[in-house]
């Protein structure tokens, strides 16, 4: 048996830290993780150095080996027997995910750990799967094993021997590629599976099912006995509906780093389970926040122009959160059309700030009004720092996790659409928050902060009543959503784009809206990003523009 005397070690490796349950696992699956579950190179050494402070190592010379390897191995174990699934005792089986590149020197620590881990837990105990790429040369059309091969080689090198390899591929690996994986990396054929291009992420399951992974899986934990049939009536159902969606939903993100679609990678998930829901097609508009701004109509006019047309033509507006004050302008005047012309708004984090900032000039007559994060010596300080923050330690001072915020106005879209509830937990990341003495202000001129946290000092929730939907929340909506249960935030944002709001506010009961369905069709989820007035290269090679991602960034 394992050390845990209850379950087994599934480890997806990718060749880097370790993110024990985290990943994508927590969006798929019905878990609730927490911090602990997050290992990372700062927490296993604060840890060590911790216990060598308090004289636990008893005057040893403190190494990686064994100290910060035991570390992680007990992070591991303790972690694990946790139940994350809402049921008591440990989980049957504690699933590792180890990101990264095999070589990279910031991993080392956490292979050498899960090497000792795998010993000392014997065969039958622990599983490896290793994720690995086999590129197709477009000049020939052959899919070459080398770079898997190599990868094995190292990571057998460092005392870990997969027992599954996932090859990623634009095409269904060819038989005696499996074949010849098979020869050179000593892993059964069966053991070898495809994550071919599919249509959409959900279909990633069944692709794996389809292949008998999980038999695989279950083989190597000696867990045959236990087998049963995986039940994915529900991705199937979700899948073929992504598949036909036709009716098109265009959000306008109005971001800093919108060359770099992963920056907002848990929003565009959460845009994505909304639009599902609502059943529509997301088309999401990539505007950067400077292109918006004077500076550049006079600077760069092409781009200027560019941005406005796209915003102008967007059916809902966007602005998520950030640091730094480049780019605030475009993003308070993104706030300021969005109010003026009734076009659905959501602003999260420092998008609700900065809505606060724009109210405050534009409707209170207050042209001075600022956040003291970018303007320290603002007259009109309607946005400051948190008074238990600290202004000389930037590390681990944010209001972080998950905080309960009560519904200060029982009818409002916001509380409506999380199911008529008086409060919501949600999770949270800032520094800075509305200055609670200027809300009287803000109320008499029509702002409204209906949610706020059990003090009632700190303003979680804005609404404009006679708005269509403009909605600011302090805190992160995007991180606790599903794709069977999203955001109510990013729902209502959708809906009220598509013209479904009034609808899906009369259905809401149970704390989960009620989505109206619509004929279906054929659709795919698609993106574009402009900056600089010129359609921009993404990160994954391709050009002019467009690009057709899934939902999980594979491309179609």
């Amino acid at each position: 048996m394992s050390p845990f005397e209850h379950g087994e070690v599934f480890v997806l490796d990718d060749g880097g830290e370790v993110d024990l349950d985290l990943g994508n696992y927590e969006r798929f699956l019905d878990i609730k993780l927490t911090r602990d579950n997050n290992i990372t190179t700062g927490k296993i050494y604060q840890s060590v150095l911790e216990k060598e402070r308090k004289g636990e190592y008893l005057g040893k010379t403190v190494q990686v080996v064994p100290h910060i390897t035991n570390a992680i191995q007990e992070w591991i174990e303790r972690v694990a027997m946790v139940p994350v699934d809402g049921k008591e005792g440990p989980a049957d089986v504690c699933v590792i995910e180890l990101g990264g590149t095999i070589g990279d020197i910031e991993s080392m620590p956490f292979i050498e750990a899960l090497g000792q881990f795998s010993y000392r837990v014997g065969p039958g105990n622990f599983c490896l799967v290793h994720v690995s790429l086999v590129p197709v040369l477009n000049v020939v059309g052959e899919q070459k094993t080398k770079p898997t091969q190599h990868s094995v080689r190292g990571l057998r090198g460092l005392g870990l021997t997969p027992n599954i390899l996932a090859c990623r591929s634009t095409k269904e690996l060819e038989e005696n590629v499996k074949e010849k994986l098979s020869q050179f990396c000593h892993v059964p054929a069966a053991n070898i599976v495809t994550l071919y291009d599919v249509s959409n992420i959900w279909r990633i399951p069944l692709l794996l099912r389809d292949q008998k992974a999980h038999e695989a899986i279950l083989k190597v934990l000696n867990l045959d006995s236990f087998a049963r049939g995986p039940k994915l009536d529900e991705w199937v159902a979700r899948a073929t509906l992504f598949d036909a969606l036709q009716d098109t939903v265009r959000i306008a993100m109005v971001g800093k780093y919108t060359g770099l679609s992963d920056s907002y990678l848990s929003v565009l998930k959460a845009l994505l389970h909304a639009s599902v829901d609502c059943r529509r097609k997301l088309v999401v508009d990539w505007v950067a926040s400077t292109d918006l701004e004077d500076s550049t109509a006079i600077e760069a006019p092409d781009a200027y122009k560019a941005a406005w047309d796209l915003l102008k033509g967007a059916n809902g507006v966007l602005v998520p959160g950030g640091f730094g004050d480049r780019g605030i302008q475009g993003k308070i005047l993104a706030a300021k059309y969005a109010r003026e012309n009734n076009v659905p708004y959501l602003g999260i984090c420092l998008g609700m700030q900065l809505a606060v900032v724009e109210f405050a000039r534009s409707v209170m007559n207050l042209p001075e009004a600022n956040s003291t994060e970018f303007d320290p010596n603002a007259k009109t300080p309607c946005v400051i720092f948190m008074p238990e923050g600290s202004k000389t330690h930037m590390g681990g001072t944010m209001r972080l996790g998950s905080r309960r915020t009560f519904f200060e106005v029982a009818d409002c879209k916001s509380a409506k659409l999380y199911g008529n509830v008086s409060y919501v937990d949600e999770r949270h990341r800032h520094r800075y928050e509305v200055n609670p003495d200027m809300v009287p202000e803000f109320e008499n001129a029509g702002l409204q902060f209906v949610g706020k946290d059990e003090t009632g000092r700190r303003m979680e929730i804005i609404e404009i009543p006679n708005h269509r939907y403009f909605v600011g929340a302090q805190f992160h909506p995007e991180f606790k959503s599903r794709p069977s249960k999203p955001s109510p935030l990013f729902v209502g944002l959708i809906a009220a784009s598509s013209g479904q709001l009034d609808r899906l506010l009369q259905g809401s009961c149970n704390g989960h809206v009620v989505s109206t369905k619509h004929s279906l069709s054929n659709g795919a989820y698609t993106s574009t990003v402009h900056q600089n007035g010129h359609a921009k290269k993404l990160a994954n090679g391709l050009s002019n523009g467009t690009y057709y991602p899934n939902g999980n960034g594979v491309h179609a």
